[in-house]
């Protein structure tokens, strides 16, 4: 695949990466990771109005942008870059694509304009234990008259602590593995909703756990049909992979880009110590794998286009989602924490400390590193693939 940003490309990244530079420096940043929120309310309003960006994939039809993947990834990598904070990934990443493949229409007409002005944040909680596959899959979900009563815990929830809506993966009594989940819908507010912030090592992005309790809620709640809902959530799943591993490569840049200026500046034997051969050489290094995950992630996204063209078809174009998927986030995962290593030890002795930004990378490549799955398991799963062909 030849692949080259066309002229609007360009001018989003080019536009992404200054507004970006202003608006979340390492001073926002610090300010936004020590609240519970774990972000600022003004910041995120300033945002969704001034860029609009998350309405950036949502349909014309729907108050969006009706832009591509391409441009997602393209945000992404900036806004990986500086640590954003905010519910963007939640709400764009993972709550978007799951109400674009299994809402109705009328589901799509309430609430995506409502995302799309930026009057809604969303989430996806669905995984209640410490795995990423349909097993993660624990609540249940019980008929009764009209609709549904939902249990059950729901952990590692991006956002999940104040995110308006809860997309909410469950399955019915007695089913496991691929079978018997189905998506809701549900309002943050709803009765049997209870949820509490999880403190994690990345600040930056706050997690929340969501418990349900007798949680009743109608059939309107229900995306698509019951029972039948885990090829949807596994294809919204590799979306949320390859936006990740988006921002990993921008995450990973960023490392490089600081350790560089750092090392141009810090003098040792009479010399900027950039100028040591070593050292020069650990950078190449750094960079080597920068490209690479940038070139495995635009080629995902270019994939991850093609399936949504095809309106979310699995046998058609989408047939190679999951191993681009795999792929980006299995590089981006490794090459991101192998960097952040990289550019704290580079620093010296100040590369842990507080005043300096390579740890606040290295909690993030780590955080980012086990969420949706670890590099390891991407890696089997396109060996696997490999072998069953």
């Amino acid at each position: 695949m030849e692949f080259a940003f066309t002229e609007e490309q360009v001018m989003i990244r080019d536009t992404a990466e200054g507004y970006l530079a202003e608006l979340s420096s390492s001073e926002a940043v610090r300010s936004a990771m020590a609240t519970e929120q774990g972000y600022l309310p003004d910041t995120w309003q300033r945002l969704c109005e001034e860029m609009y960006w998350q309405a950036l994939t949502i349909p014309e039809e729907f108050g969006g942008l009706g832009l591509g993947y391409v441009e997602l990834a393209v945000v992404l990598e900036q806004m990986g870059r500086r640590l954003l904070c905010s519910p963007f990934y939640a709400t764009v990443c993972l709550a978007t694509p799951a109400l674009l493949l299994s809402g109705s229409d009328e589901q799509k007409a309430f609430w995506l304009p409502q995302i799309a002005e930026g009057s809604l944040t969303a989430t996806l909680a669905y995984t209640g234990s410490n795995r990423w596959d349909a097993s993660a899959v624990t609540a249940i979900a019980r008929p009764e008259g009209d609709g549904f009563v939902l249990e059950g815990e729901l952990k590692y929830v991006p956002n999940g602590h104040s995110a308006d809506l809860l997309i909410v993966a469950a399955r019915l009594e007695g089913s496991s593995g691929e079978q018997g989940v189905s998506l809701f819908a549900v309002p943050a507010d709803s009765a049997g909703v209870e949820r509490r912030w999880t403190p994690t090592m990345d600040q930056t992005r706050p997690q929340g756990t969501v418990q349900l309790s007798q949680c009743y809620v109608g059939s309107e709640a229900l995306l698509g049909k019951a029972g039948e809902a885990w090829p949807v959530l596994e294809s919204v799943l590799q979306l949320a992979a390859i936006a990740q591993a988006a921002e990993q490569t921008g995450g990973a840049q960023q490392c490089l880009d600081i350790t560089v200026d750092y090392l141009q500046e810090r003098q040792q034997f009479g010399r900027v110590i950039a100028s040591f051969q070593a050292i020069k050489h650990r950078c190449a290094d750094m960079m080597v794998q920068v490209e690479c995950a940038r070139s495995a992630v635009y080629y995902a996204a270019c994939v991850a286009q093609e399936f949504l063209e095809e309106s979310g078809d699995s046998e058609g174009l989408g047939a190679e989602l999951p191993q681009a998927a795999a792929l980006a986030k299995g590089y981006c995962s490794d090459a991101f924490f192998d960097c952040a290593a990289e550019s704290i030890q580079l620093h010296g002795g100040v590369g842990f400390t507080w005043e300096y930004d390579p740890h606040l990378y290295f909690k993030r490549a780590k955080s980012s590193e086990t969420f949706l799955g670890s590099a390891a398991m991407h890696r089997e799963a396109i060996a696997t693939h490999l072998l069953g062909e």
